[in-house]
């Protein structure tokens, strides 16, 4: 019995783990079930472990009627329903309404807003506006014209558009498709215990927060990135929002409460909402924040918007680990992560 508590095995299922793969079987009842089974925990003497299903049933015990051990796990059939309701909210012209997507995929609207926002990090409204945006920037650099890109994203009109322009793109539309032409980013780069900081703003909010070893590399990527924008040195006044920046560098615990301009693609926005909800102190793996996104399976997309965060120690991309708890690579360094970490702990 006490071989049975240490087994790792057990520990899944005491934790009623989702994404274990085995089965485990009662003696006294006859059934085997998931680990993540929602039914009276089983003593420790009374339990076997097998690799699968088949298994189980070949040593004579029968399929568990609460958690469907045969059929796929109530987080496979959730994650399904949330992929089902995104493909509903894209396809729609205009965002649909809460309760005409619940009613599609047989929920009720209370259960599929927590549902989706459990699995997503955002709400089918906040969803549906990252996704239009999404289309609309792709629209933008594709497109011969404006109006098509928004017609194109599902908008009926311009007029429509442009009163959601701003907080989309963070510019117009005509600006965002000419790199950023007209718009104008106040920067300010200077030195912090992990090396060389820039921090940018634009008139939305923060929009670059980067480390390195050469203050003109991080100026680069900055024009690479905002090609057509207009940057300016920071003034005194900007100077001290960039004390507020360094000071969430070396003490990652303070937090930053100023506005951020997050631009990315829906799928990245996901990623990096769920990331923004990891406590400084904690970790969490790519595979676990694949799941919390509800895309189990995108871990390799997780690990790309990781790498695409613009938005050092803000979105805390440095709290995401391997599943071996090792530490991965760092869009600043392996060692800056560290270093973050260590201060966190």
């Amino acid at each position: 019995m006490d071989t049975l508590i240490e087994d790792p095995r057990w520990q899944a299922v005491i934790a009623r783990d989702a994404s274990a793969d085995f089965v485990y079987a009662v003696k006294t009842t006859g059934v085997y079930c998931r680990p993540s089974c929602p039914s009276r925990r089983a003593k420790p003497a009374n339990v076997r472990f097998f690799d699968d299903a088949a298994a189980a049933r070949e040593a004579g015990f029968r399929p568990c009627l609460r958690c469907n051990p045969d059929g796929p796990s109530l987080t496979e059939a959730n994650t399904a329903l949330v992929a089902e309701a995104c493909r509903l909210i894209a396809e729609a012209g205009e965002p649909p309404a809460l309760a005409e997507i619940a009613a599609k995929i047989g929920l009720s609207p209370w259960y599929f807003h927590r549902l989706f926002r459990a699995q997503t990090g955002l709400t089918p409204r906040a969803w549906a506006a990252a996704n239009r945006a999404q289309r609309l920037r792709e629209g933008l650099v594709a497109a011969g014209n404006v109006t098509g890109a928004i017609h194109e994203a599902g908008f009926g009109s311009n007029s429509r558009f442009y009163e959601k322009a701003d907080g989309m793109l963070g510019m117009t539309a005509r600006n965002f498709r000419r790199g950023g032409q007209g718009e104008v980013i106040r920067f300010a780069i200077g030195q912090c215990s992990l090396g060389a900081i820039l921090v940018a703003q634009s008139a939305r909010g923060i929009c670059a927060i980067t480390l390195g070893d050469d203050p003109a590399a991080l100026l680069g990527d900055l024009e690479d990135r905002f090609p057509q924008a207009g940057l300016v040195g920071g003034d005194r006044e900007f100077e001290a929002l960039v004390a507020q920046v360094v000071g969430l560098v070396e003490a990652p615990r303070i937090g930053l409460d100023l506005p951020l301009d997050i631009r990315g693609t829906a799928f990245q926005e996901r990623v990096w909402q769920a990331l923004r909800q990891v406590p400084p102190g904690a970790t969490v793996t790519y595979a676990e924040l694949a799941q919390r996104i509800g895309a189990p399976k995108a871990v390799r997309a997780v690990a790309g918007a990781c790498a695409a965060n613009p938005l050092a120690v803000a979105i805390p991309c440095h709290r995401v680990i391997r599943s071996t708890g090792a530490l991965s690579g760092y869009r600043w360094g392996v060692e800056r992560k560290q270093a973050l970490l260590d201060r966190e702990a």
